[in-house]
């Protein structure tokens, strides 16, 4: 059981518990969060969790060795225009880090490959490329006890070695 101030992901989105509360009229206890990028909403959620979509966050030592193993991670190939958004919203579905960063992978490179050929970039590419990363940023940088900022900075010092 989680309690007041432990950080937890909800769905994709890290959040922070804010209270642990009873309804006795439905009789059962609930937390209450919100996300840690828009503290307006709030979330509440049965602590049995019975539909799996609340988790843990990554410890420091497996965000350290997902980092470690980031240049390893192919982008997604065998990619069309036509079939991008579908394989963007299966890895999104399917949860994971390392999904994650195949997302950031491939979009970033798509959009690079446009600019290079003076195109405009994929709304599509940048949206999925913003969902993964904030996705990912936001968890690790709770993991790793840094800002959002930080750990990009971090992540691209530890990739480009």
């Amino acid at each position: 059981m989680y309690k007041k101030d432990d950080y937890v992901v909800y769905k994709h989105d890290v959040c922070k518990i804010k209270d642990v509360k009873e309804n006795r009229l439905m009789g059962n206890t609930y937390y209450v969060m919100t996300p840690i990028d828009d503290d307006t909403l709030i979330i509440d959620i049965p602590i049995e969790n019975r539909m799996g979509f609340l988790r843990d966050v990554i410890s420091s030592e497996d965000a350290e060795k997902l980092i470690n193993k980031i240049s390893k991670i192919q982008p997604l190939d065998n990619i069309n225009d036509k079939n991008i958004e579908m394989k963007y919203k299966e890895l999104l579905n399917a949860g994971g880090h390392e999904n994650l960063i195949k997302i950031i992978k491939t979009t970033y490179l798509r959009n690079e490959d446009r600019i290079n050929n003076k195109k405009k970039i994929s709304e599509k590419d940048n949206t999925f490329f913003k969902l993964a990363e904030k996705y990912l940023y936001n968890e690790l940088s709770v993991a790793l006890n840094k800002s959002v900022e930080e750990v990009k900075k971090y992540i691209t010092e530890k990739v480009s070695k």
